[in-house]
């Protein structure tokens, strides 16, 4: 079966049949554990690695308490990983503690089941409030409570090293910094002061439908992002 190199060579080695089969037999004495539907706490472990993080929305007086524990699987060696074992939410509201429970006690089994959980953060924020959502400062909007906290296992994973986190290259990072000055110098309204806006955007600003902030301004004739940089103009 011939093989196609696409890039450039720049530099080769030679494997001799000693080191070929020395590195076959480490490889066969690697103990590598995966994270499977058998998984248990460790033994001798009372305590496990995780954070915590505060949510606090418009729609409650208290605030709500996530804390995701992770269990770190091989530790010590070059196959290290830390996966998610069990979440916990709490907060003063009793409003929410049936649906609470119910979530956590779910989310938890996936966690351990093993596999890829990412799709949790996902599905969750696809999860809509009948009532409408909320802005959060800086004026990104959340839909829902429930979608909050799946942004929260989102950083979590993007934390630990399961998700990858989109960031601006420093040249987009460069223009969405330039616009946001033209827009800022052509905004002569009053900066909104209200709870969906810390007066990090200008106040003409609308939502965003990629990021769900609320930044986007007319540039140049086009819909621009000042949080993302998504452009209806691509």
């Amino acid at each position: 079966m011939s093989i196609k190199i696409e890039t450039k060579i720049i530099g080769y080695e030679v494997v001799t049949a000693e080191a070929a089969q020395a590195d076959k037999e480490e490889r066969k004495s690697a103990k590598i554990i995966h994270m499977t539907e058998h998984i248990v706490r460790p033994e001798g472990m009372e305590a496990l690695e995780g954070s915590t993080y505060k949510i606090r929305t418009p729609l409650d007086d208290h605030a709500m308490y996530v804390t995701i524990n992770d269990m770190i699987l091989n530790p010590g060696t070059e196959h290290e990983q830390r996966r998610p074992f069990e979440i916990f939410i709490n907060s003063k509201n009793m409003d929410h503690f049936q649906w609470i429970v119910a979530l956590t006690r779910l989310m938890s089994a996936v966690f351990r089941k093993g596999g890829d959980v990412t799709f949790l953060a996902e599905e969750l924020q696809a999860v809509f409030d009948p009532k409408g959502g909320y802005f959060k400062a800086g004026g990104k909007f959340m839909p829902s409570i429930v979608a909050e906290i799946g942004a929260v296992i989102e950083h979590h994973l993007q934390k630990i090293g399961l998700m990858e986190k989109e960031e601006l290259s420093e040249q987009q990072l460069l223009i969405l910094d330039q616009k946001r000055a033209e827009a800022e110098a052509s905004d002569k309204k009053k900066r909104l002061t209200d709870a969906d806006s810390d007066g990090t955007y200008p106040a003409s600003a609308t939502l965003c439908n990629k990021c769900h902030t609320k930044s986007v301004v007319i540039m140049d004739n086009c819909a621009t992002c000042l949080s993302c940089g998504y452009s209806k103009c691509g």
